[in-house]
């Protein structure tokens, strides 16, 4: 711990220091050493016990226990640093262990260790993402690795444009803003007064953000019309058409179709190919929120689920999903070049004067909303340096291979029935486990009642326990079933194995 002594005054402090005789202050250079070194310990001893399996994934506490527990309120005066650093500690104590090879809760899990370092060195740097001339190295790995992405997309040479966002939802409202001005570019100025009534289409399936960005930009939730789905989730393409063709009937204007690589429950692919050739009959901007299956364009195996990708108009991307990236990590692409800086430019002359000695189109904050942007891409960049497009493969594969062996596990398993038939195409493994008590009754609407209370009471068993933790939920007609996803590399068969033995074990009395 630190030494009983003041670097600063050369007196004890009753036995310890205060965070003022940290750096800045005089003399601080020792003293910040020590705490920041302690604090390193912290997080080394916590990254360490994410990857041991005899560790709880989740210590749970209602939240009236641990508002109870600890005295986290604000106070006139400071704490002294072994507070702080006591603090520190009960944090992570009370964290979910995202990384654990055994928690499939989120689409978001592992705990890559150079991303990791990315995230420290970025934080240590403190810099925003708005002109080269305070993020110079920043800004052009930004433009580097869009480039890449967007020529995995398959648009040619990379060309085109993009940014990264606060996360997927964000990426898909600046898709619809950019759409909407390409159309009526006056509404940067006049407002949604000023053109017809847009209307949006994407799948039933489809993630809420798209709502909640036309909700946003005054689009309206009732302009976005919801496509049927086939029984694996994906859109229907007739009747994307129909709607399409009712909604010009009635005068209003289609602007974009939102499609779907990889739905957030089924794991579902929307056909993309013939969406887009819908798209380019009725000249409607094609999107495809590919936040959760967008890392698929890595592997050779399964980048054909994305086949028509490269005729979209945008795309969202978020490497902090299936390629493990630390939050938050995601990526709009656009393929046509100066458009997203024309929807959003106002020509701040405080930050983008253009008398400045350098070439001012690595000046990229004009093209986003935010002005204040953190700095996203050197997680990306570095992971790849470190992986190589092949590493990243190499993950994915082995995270759609453990899916398919759950499902190849469960399928015929007594005890479980399947959300929809066949082999999932994402990691995404939906199914209901069925306790003894219900096996033999009869499907009608009491067996529904019931089965809909078991998978809560489970999953709140596994987490009480601690022991792992997966996703549930209820869709369309169908009462709650798990929803297992996998993303960490650090998972294996015996994990999946694991969570099946813990499934049944916390189940059977139900």
């Amino acid at each position: 711990m630190f030494a009983l002594f003041s670097f600063v005054t050369g007196k004890t402090l009753c036995g310890r220091l205060l965070p003022q005789y940290l750096l800045p202050a005089c003399n601080g250079e020792i003293t910040t050493m020590s705490f920041l070194q302690d604090v390193v310990d912290i997080l080394l001893q916590y990254v360490v016990r994410s990857f041991d399996r005899s560790t709880k994934v989740i210590d749970f506490h209602y939240p009236n226990e641990l508002l109870q527990e600890y005295n986290w309120e604000l106070a006139d005066q400071p704490q002294t640093l072994e507070e702080i650093l006591l603090n520190c500690r009960t944090t992570l104590k009370y964290a979910i262990k995202t990384g654990h090879p055994r928690y499939f809760n989120q689409l978001s899990t592992g705990l890559d260790m150079v991303g990791l370092a990315a995230d420290w060195l970025t934080s240590a740097a403190n810099t925003n993402m708005f002109t080269y001339e305070i993020a110079p190295v920043f800004v052009l790995l930004e433009y580097v690795t869009l480039r890449k992405m967007r020529e995995m997309v398959g648009w040619p040479g990379g060309c085109g444009d993009g940014i990264f966002s606060p996360g997927g939802a964000i990426s898909n409202m600046y898709a619809m803003l950019i759409a909407r001005f390409k159309m009526f570019p006056e509404v940067k100025e006049k407002g949604m007064a000023a053109i017809p009534r847009l209307v949006a289409f994407t799948s039933e399936h489809s993630h809420f953000s798209v709502k909640k960005g036309a909700a946003a930009l005054g689009i309206g939730t009732d302009s976005v019309i919801l496509i049927r789905c086939d029984e694996r989730g994906k859109m229907i393409p007739s009747d994307l058409e129909r709607r399409i063709l009712e909604a010009k009937q009635k005068g209003f204007v289609p602007f974009l179709v939102s499609a779907t690589a990889g739905t957030t429950v089924y794991g579902a692919f929307d056909p993309l190919i013939a969406i887009a050739d819908i798209c380019k009959k009725y000249k409607i901007w094609m999107h495809v929120d590919g936040a959760w299956g967008g890392g698929l364009l890595m592997s050779r195996k399964h980048k054909w689920k994305l086949n028509g990708v490269e005729r979209a108009n945008s795309v969202t991307w978020n490497p902090h999903k299936m390629m493990g990236v630390p939050l938050q990590c995601s990526a709009l692409l656009v393929r046509e070049e100066g458009l997203m800086q024309s929807c959003n430019q106002m020509h701040a002359s405080y930050l983008f004067q253009q008398d400045k000695h350098y070439d001012l189109s690595y000046d990229t904050g004009d093209k986003a909303l935010q002005c204040g942007r953190h700095v996203d891409v050197f997680k990306l960049w570095l992971m790849w340096r470190a992986k190589g497009t092949t590493g990243f493969e190499a993950q994915i594969d082995k995270c759609l291979e453990l899916a398919e062996y759950l499902y190849n596990k469960i399928k015929n398993r007594d005890g479980y029935e399947m959300v929809f038939d066949g082999k999932p195409q994402h990691t995404n493994v939906c199914f209901w486990y069925i306790p003894p008590s219900l096996r033999s009754m009869e499907d009608n609407e009491e067996r529904m009642s019931r089965l809909m209370k078991v998978a809560p009471v489970i999953k709140a068993r596994m987490m009480e326990y601690g022991t792992t933790m997966v996703s549930y939920q209820p869709l369309g007609d169908k009462v709650n079933f798990f929803r297992m996803v996998i993303s960490n590399p650090a998972a294996t068969h015996q994990d999946i194995d694991f969570l099946i033995d813990e499934i049944e074990r916390l189940g059977q009395d139900l």
